[in-house]
């Protein structure tokens, strides 16, 4: 019987503990990776999880960088927005990044993974680069783009840490085609760049439900509350809203750093009861509020920091709940949502338009969500998990199998 291979995974942004409401899709491919291959998966700690565990059959080993109570670089709207915040926590970057490439360093030499998969360009591609060119005991790696780590980080200096990351790398992937044209545009060589976005449970989770009858007055938010999402413009929106449809009302899922400017903006235009804020939502529990919402609405913008959404998978998850989208009109939408029709696409930052969008949705609900159960099977062949995961065993399996060939030559 053929060994298994090993896989190490590098990444900063996954799961504490079960249902944590911080993104979860590094662990949701990882879990299903682990049909083909020994999964473990390096990330920092975070106050009260645990230093070392096994979650759906994935290996989490959690590095230290700092004292407990100052392990907050990651969560909590991610590593770039908390630095905008709270530049003090720069401090925190050399630890972060020493750690991660020791543990890395050491894992290598006791593991022995056959491959690595290093999530973001920066700082987990990077850290992996670096130890290759250092060490030639470095397994070949893939590196995944996800839409930050390629749009907000910008400057000189990083689009040539960008390309020596590609550079070093087996081979890449990015979320969307846009990514791909961004990458090529800093000159990075993206005739290794292929294009595979993350998935979404749409057999199991993400489903339509005949029994949930659908509101003809809730629109939907779900993200976290940062500038790139454009809640801001859904909101200015709502007075323009309510005076043709006086019962509608927005309900917005999700946390972040943006939430006191947003109710204050709430409270300014007398939306008060009128927008409801019901914080984080675990996974398990999105699915009730997509099959009864009548319009999920993705206002997404370019963020002053140039960062913009990598592709915007809970648009994905709506629509296979049978509800209607509205999402912002970005090269990256139309990614998504590729020959697909039902959907509506708003110009980003207007938000007159997004109000007469909202409006047009909320006048034949009906029409519209028929529209998003029909597209259904397009939207499985490419987002299910079960697809994007086999991908990824592809991949992996070839830059093992080409590294193999290369010592053997």
């Amino acid at each position: 019987m053929t060994a298994r291979l090993r896989l190490l995974v590098l990444t900063s942004t996954y799961p504490r503990w079960p249902d944590d409401h911080e993104p979860g899709f590094v662990h949701e491919l990882c879990k299903r990776l682990t049909r083909d291959f020994d999964v473990t998966v390096l990330c920092p700690h975070a106050a009260g999880a645990a230093i070392q565990e096994t979650m759906d059959g994935v290996t989490v080993r959690r590095y230290r960088y700092a004292p407990a109570s100052w392990e907050n670089l990651v969560n909590d709207g991610g590593i770039i927005t908390n630095l905008k915040r709270r530049p003090w926590k720069w401090l925190l970057v050399p630890g972060f990044l020493l750690a991660q490439m020791w543990c890395m360093w050491r894992l290598i030499r006791s593991w022995h993974p056959d491959v690595i998969h290093a999530h973001w360009l920066v700082p987990q591609g990077l850290s992996v680069a670096m130890l290759s060119h250092l060490d030639n005991h470095t397994p070949p790696f893939l590196v995944t783009s996800h839409g930050a780590d390629l749009f907000a980080l910008r400057g000189w200096g990083l689009n040539v840490l960008k390309r020596f990351v590609v550079r070093r790398a087996s081979a890449v992937t990015v979320v969307s085609d846009a990514m791909r044209t961004e990458l090529e545009s800093i000159g990075a060589d993206v005739n290794k760049v292929e294009i595979q976005s993350m998935g979404v449970d749409l057999k199991v989770r993400f489903t339509p439900d005949a029994s949930v009858v659908r509101s003809r007055d809730e629109i939907l938010f779900v993200g976290r509350l940062v500038e790139k999402k454009g809640l801001r413009y859904l909101i200015e929106a709502m007075p323009t809203i309510l005076a043709n449809r006086p019962n509608a009302y927005l309900t917005v899922a999700g946390f972040g750093p943006e939430e006191p400017v947003l109710r204050s903006q709430v409270q300014a235009l007398g939306m008060h009861g009128k927008v409801n804020f019901i914080g984080a939502v675990a996974q398990a529990d999105l699915p009730a509020l997509y099959r009864r919402a009548a319009v999920f609405v993705a206002p997404f913008i370019q963020a002053a920091s140039g960062d913009r959404e990598g592709l915007g998978l809970v648009c994905i998850e709506a629509a296979g709940c049978g509800c209607p989208v509205i999402v912002s009109d970005l090269a990256t939408s139309r990614d998504m949502f590729t020959n697909t029709s039902g959907v509506i696409y708003a110009p980003p930052t207007d938000s007159t338009a997004l109000a007469l969008a909202v409006q047009k949705v909320l006048s034949a609900t009906d029409k519209f969500n028929k529209d998003a159960v029909a597209n259904r099977q397009q939207l499985m062949q490419r987002f299910n998990w079960q697809a994007v995961s086999r991908r990824y065993i592809q991949i992996l399996n070839s830059i093992n199998a080409d590294a193999n060939m290369n010592k053997s030559i």
